[in-house]
């Protein structure tokens, strides 16, 4: 455990149901890593916990753990032996399963043991575990303190507090005993050939949670795939799929409108971005979800200028939390209610317009017809300096990046400085202008004025884009990342020029020639596009926006090359995310190491990405669109 880092996750295992997820070792215990815990909405319930046995009359032991698996995205199975009390022989003859399940609110957990021995063994079953209070931030930083709380018996079991939030526990019969920890003792007696079975839970509750879960089925199916497809797309497809279930979420005020949480484990809110591009690849699968979406943004539309949150008339939400975000050691304080996103509220355009061409009912996109010519407002009318959307943050403790590639250092030049803002990203124009030619389509087919406006207005920001953001390198010529305050193109090959593919904002051959860059080596790792060329003096692969694969994002640029008819480049790109698919088990991580294909079998994981992510899972269902159906 390392005091004072964010925590690794790689090696840790998750159950989760959003917004309760619980973190542990490949043994179930909680402890030995500094993001382990059961968790409810932004708060770690439980920091610890210890599963021991002992016969009548032999000391407490740790099972011997032989396997984890994971049947579904809420729940685990541990499975150990325990020849503490077992035979001489050397066949296993006593078995122990521990079963976790998370739910909204609750984590349970099951333990079995089977026998095969002839006479009955007596056994004892103890449970040691330590609550917890601190908020997630905390733990995130690598931080978090010891937190003060209190415990007192209930009706068959204990209610332990601290401040408002508070969790109960079912012992089921156990002796408990309470000190600096809490231990809950079993004994039991297992039959000759037979099984005996102990089961505690902890149900949690925080009253400042903005969120909750979600206790209706998924609405989508799981699809075919074509019998000549790769057949690592119909496991990727169901463990995602699974994923993105147990990722669903919603406001409390409105609880048939869900979204998707970003990802576990940090990231169990409503994410502008996020949410819509989740929302936005499913879409093959799914059109209510994309509906619901758009209406919880909808509801959270910025109608006021106030340079502490970032909002302004029409501008789509970034991020939404029960109070303040502090970023311990990164200068970053965020408000509850935060608009810092440059991209979200075109992101949003763009799935409205597609989702009335999937088939969203007319009602539903009627009564949002408001809230788009809001949002196409402050689309057409937020252009900076140089003619493009652009973005700075004015409080010094924002985001410094308000793109998808938001860390510190993600816009840089081809020698490794960093561009100065206000910066204006490619993929942004390229959303832009897909929007507004969408929406005007769409305000046509509502007999709502303004189509021919913002055709213009599109006409003219593609005209500018194809006379500013070209850039000719040693590798070719390609769409900048960005513009920079200077307006002057900021020259690395990224994968942000992917996202131009299929939005109609580059002529046809341009997309053909960036595809090709793309799909070349300097870019293309295998298992996945690098978010910044191998030629760049600031590539690493383990950096997380200059040389690392986000899945997502490769993604976006293989359904871009789709769109723009380049399927062999698409299927080329679906390939190398099988690969990296196979090699984390299917539940794809948010980025991996942007490792050779030709050099290594699998990539490396980057050990504190999130997974599940939504956006990472939604992939499966583009790579199944693109290769699968």
């Amino acid at each position: 455990m390392t005091d004072g880092l964010q925590p690794f996750l790689s090696d840790r295992v998750v159950a989760l149901s959003a917004p309760t997820q619980a973190w542990s070792g490949s043994d179930g215990d909680l402890g030995a890593a500094t993001i382990d815990g059961f968790y409810h909405g932004d708060t770690r319930f439980v920091r610890t916990l210890r599963l021991e046995y002992a016969g009548a009359d032999t000391p407490f032991a740790a099972p011997e753990w032989i396997r984890a698996t994971s049947p579904a995205a809420g729940e685990v199975r541990f499975d150990a032996v325990l020849r503490g009390i077992d035979d001489p022989f050397p066949d296993p003859k006593v078995r122990l399963e521990r079963v976790r399940r998370v739910t909204d609110g609750r984590v349970t957990e099951t333990v079995t043991v089977r026998s095969h021995l002839a006479e009955p063994v007596s056994l004892r079953v103890r449970s040691t575990w330590e609550p917890d209070f601190t908020a997630l931030q905390q733990v995130k930083a690598g931080a978090a303190e010891r937190s003060s709380w209190g415990a007192e018996s209930v009706s068959d079991g204990l209610r332990v507090s601290s401040g408002a939030a508070a969790l109960q526990v079912r012992t089921d019969g156990a002796e408990v005993v309470i000190g600096a920890d809490i231990a809950l003792t079993w004994t039991r007696e297992v039959a000759a050939f037979g099984t005996a079975t102990v089961e505690w839970s902890v149900t949690m509750d925080d009253p400042s949670l903005v969120v909750r879960g979600v206790a209706a089925p998924a609405p989508w199916q799981t699809p075919e795939v074509a019998p000549a497809a790769d057949p690592r797309l119909s496991r990727w497809l169901d463990r995602a799929l699974g994923d993105l279930d147990a990722l669903r979420l919603a406001l409390p005020d409105h609880p048939d409108d869900v979204f998707f949480a970003a990802g576990a484990p940090w990231f169990f809110t409503l994410f502008g971005r996020d949410s819509l591009w989740a929302a936005r690849l499913l879409l093959p699968l799914d059109v209510t979800t994309a509906a619901s979406t758009l209406r919880v943004l909808a509801r959270l539309q910025g109608t006021k200028n106030d340079p502490e949150t970032a909002e302004q008339p029409g501008k789509i939400m970034h991020e939404l939390r029960s109070g303040e975000l502090a970023m311990p050691g990164e200068g970053i304080v965020l408000p509850p209610l935060y608009y810092g996103t440059v991209d979200a509220t075109a992101l949003w355009v763009c799935l409205l317009v597609e989702a009335a061409e999937a088939g969203m009912p007319e009602a539903e996109v009627r009564t949002l017809l408001p809230r788009l010519e809001a949002a196409l407002e402050w689309i057409t009318t937020s252009v900076g300096a140089h003619g493009f959307l652009d973005y700075v943050d004015e409080t010094g403790h924002g985001l410094s990046n308000q793109g998808w590639k938001d860390s510190g250092d993600s816009i840089q030049w081809r020698s490794g400085a960093l561009a100065e803002g206000p910066i204006a990203l490619s993929e942004v124009q390229g959303y832009a202008y897909e929007a507004a030619q969408g929406a005007a389509d769409l305000l046509d087919r509502f007999d709502r004025p303004g189509s021919s406006e913002l055709r213009e207005w599109a006409a003219q920001l593609k005209e500018r884009f194809a006379e500013r953001f070209w850039v000719t390198t040693a590798e070719g010529r390609y769409p900048a990342i960005a513009l920079d305050r200077h307006g002057a193109p900021v020259d690395t090959l990224t994968t942000n020029a992917g996202h131009l593919l299929g939005t109609g904002i580059l002529d046809p051959e341009d997309e053909a020639a960036v595809s090709a860059l793309l799909c070349g080596p300097t870019v293309s790792s295998g298992f996945g596009l690098r978010t910044l060329s191998t030629q760049a003096a600031g590539y690493w692969p383990l950096s997380y926006h200059g040389g690392s694969v986000w899945t997502h994002d490769t993604a976006i640029v293989a359904r871009g090359m789709a769109r723009a008819g380049l399927t062999d480049d698409a299927r080329s790109i679906v390939a190398g995310l099988l690969a990296a698919a196979e090699a984390f088990d299917y539940r794809v991580p948010e980025l991996h190491a942007g490792d050779d294909a030709r050099e290594v079998t699998a990539p490396s994981p980057y050990p504190a990405a999130c997974r599940p992510q939504a956006w990472s899972a939604a992939a499966a269902v583009t790579a199944w669109e693109i290769a699968g159906r």
